[in-house]
């Protein structure tokens, strides 16, 4: 059995009208997920806008989920930092708060050689938690390649992989080359994924629509091919907003449309263009007409 199995929702972080961390609101938000199945939280990564809080909200963000989850799921925190000691840091506070795990980043703020990387990776696996290294080249500068995850997995706490390369070959091959779990990372490849032998999901969209998503990974996993893909086609607009650089305001909003408002963004995130928003809507009434 996979140790992160299922959906694990990257939560987002509600804010007030003036901008400040609405805690009370994240502890439901966490409660309300629960409820809907989910399988597993995962606070302060991108969709959480972890790079916009001060370090006592971070910390009272990843204390309050911890707190809200009550060990009825697992939680998994997002470690990525300016610096390896920043991250491993996190990933103290993390392991002492009573997390299940961290989903780290490799070093973001520059290119690094890929004995770099390994290093990094080795300094959080002192900690003692298990990690999920995150694969993002799109928004960060390193590609963690099925051939390099394979000498991290030789790591002693590396135990898994979130693949948002978009490339859905790179399961198949780093299920080959490696002894990793595979979490899919991008909520447009969410059935492919467990299709091909991924055992979870760290999505996005499902904050809006999480029974929806437990249920299509679950059909997937299972193999039901043609109920996963009506569930899927009415989903896919949706999940393509995932993958784009705005997908913190796109997703708050279809919380918004579902009825679990968690207020704005943090500047530099804006509100979007009229457009986007007519057709986030459009692509949200699609999704639960079925």
């Amino acid at each position: 059995m996979a140790r992160f199995e299922g959906v694990y929702v990257a939560i987002v972080t509600p804010f007030t009208s003036t901008f400040e961390v609405d805690y009370k609101r994240l502890a439901e938000l966490c409660d309300w997920l629960i409820q809907q199945g989910v399988h597993g939280l995962v606070p302060t990564g991108s969709l959480g806008e972890y790079a916009t809080m001060s370090n006592e909200e971070r910390a009272k963000v990843v204390e309050t989920v911890i707190a809200a989850s009550a060990g009825r799921v697992p939680v998994v925190v997002g470690s990525a930092s300016p610096s390896t000691g920043q991250a491993v840091a996190w990933v103290r506070h993390a392991k002492e708060t009573g997390a299940a795990g961290v989903m780290a980043l490799p070093p973001i703020n520059y290119k690094p050689l890929e004995h770099e990387v390994i290093a990094h990776y080795e300094a959080l696996s002192t900690v003692g938690l298990p990690i999920i290294a995150y694969n993002n080249p799109h928004d960060y500068k390193v590609d963690l390649t099925p051939d390099l995850l394979a000498r991290l997995s030789q790591i002693e706490n590396v135990v898994a992989v979130k693949e948002f390369s978009g490339d859905i070959r790179r399961v198949h091959e780093i299920l080959e080359k490696t002894n990793l779990e595979v979490m899919i990372g991008v909520d447009d490849l969410a059935m492919e994924g467990p299709l091909f032998g991924a055992t979870g999901w760290i999505s996005g969209v499902p904050n809006a629509l999480p029974k929806e998503g437990v249920e299509l990974f679950k059909l997937a996993r299972e193999g039901k091919l043609k109920e996963a893909k009506e569930l899927y086609r009415h989903l896919l607009p949706l999940f393509h907003y995932d993958a784009s650089p705005q997908l913190v305001q796109s997703i708050k909003y279809m919380m918004e449309l579902a009825g679990f408002p968690v207020g704005p963004t943090r500047p530099p995130r804006l509100p979007l263009p009229a457009a986007d928003y007519e057709a986030i809507k459009k692509a949200y009434e699609f999704a639960v007409q079925r």
